[in-house]
């Protein structure tokens, strides 16, 4: 990705993803970066980090969209996604 406004690394969670993004008029698809990152002493807060590759998108600027949660909110998160994963897994057998 030219231009990347997140940090990537060794550390980052998922660094090549297929993702997309929608607007009024206009779907694109592009890889996306998303991150998960607690400050490293005394973390307060969770932040989820979204980078789409601007490199591939026409209509939208480069930029990285960030969610803060709290523990609790990161939990619930979470669980969401283990069922969301166990529907799918109940799909694919």
């Amino acid at each position: 990705m030219a231009d990347r406004v997140m940090k990537v690394n060794a550390f980052t969670t998922f660094d090549l993803l297929d993702a997309s993004v929608e607007g009024h008029g206009f779907e694109e698809e592009a890889f996306a970066t998303l991150n998960v990152r607690t400050a490293r002493e005394d973390p307060e807060e969770i932040t989820l980090e979204l980078e789409l590759d601007n490199t591939q998108l026409e209509n939208v600027p480069a930029h990285a969209d960030r969610v803060t949660l709290s523990a609790d909110e990161a939990r619930t998160f979470a669980t969401e996604l283990q069922k969301a994963a166990e529907r799918v897994d109940d799909t694919d057998q």
